[in-house]
């Protein structure tokens, strides 16, 4: 039986080539989650080594909850966006889904922020030899709950036609893909820079094809052949 060490180090190294594939889950949500997970449990480390401070035993307990609430979040993020997906997909419980996929993000930042708090706490309470891991705690959950938000932000933008558009649109489906039956997902901002830099590279190469092409950039031929 493989100890909770090899056990600990398959689940990351699986969280890693999973995130790192071309699956569309998960993604970055799954990975703030995990970065709160990583500073909540430095912080563990820091409350179990500063026994004086008489609030270290509660921000323990309390970090523990954060970083188990958040390996927890590592999954559910993947499954809502999944399920987002196949929503918009099928037309079916669309709104339900995407209310999911602004729930757990937002839901990470909440844990983000309260694992910044207890940081600051432990940066000024704790062992004073560990200062620098409540620091750096500090600014992984930050980092964490700014990802999560923009991830909210994103989501909520990323609505159907038929509940984003002006009066005279309501109740429009979302667009089909072409010779496909199936709801073509919303776009989000990666699919509108990814868009615009083929454009540019498309345009780009436009321009080298003109310039080739041009009679006043093309060698004149030698009169009179080779000497």
């Amino acid at each position: 039986m493989a100890s909770p060490e090899s056990q600990a180090r398959l689940r990351l190294g699986y969280l890693l080539s999973k995130i790192a594939s071309g699956a569309p889950a998960p993604a970055s949500g799954s990975a703030a989650a995990a970065v709160v997970a990583t500073a909540a449990a430095l912080l563990q480390k820091v409350a179990i080594r500063s026994q004086r401070w008489p609030g270290s035993g509660a921000t323990h307990s309390r970090a523990e909850a954060l970083r188990l609430r958040a390996e927890e979040l590592v999954e559910l993020d993947s499954i809502a966006y999944l399920t987002f997906v196949d929503a918009v997909r099928s037309g079916s419980e669309v709104e339900a889904a995407r209310a999911r996929i602004i729930e757990v993000p937002r839901e990470i930042a909440a844990a983000a922020a309260e694992v910044a708090g207890l940081a600051r706490d432990l940066e000024a309470n704790g062992n004073r030899n560990l200062k620098a891991d409540a620091q750096a705690a500090a600014i992984l959950a930050r980092a964490a709950a700014r990802t999560a938000e923009m991830l909210v932000r994103v989501n909520e933008s990323a609505r159907p036609r038929a509940a984003r558009g002006p009066a005279g649109d309501r109740g429009r489906a979302p667009a089909r893909s072409r010779g496909s039956d199936r709801q073509s997902p919303p776009r989000t901002a990666r699919d509108d820079r990814s868009a615009r830099s083929a454009d540019r590279r498309q345009g780009s190469s436009r321009s080298r094809s003109a310039s080739a092409a041009s009679p006043s950039t093309r060698r004149a031929p030698r009169r009179g052949g080779s000497r």
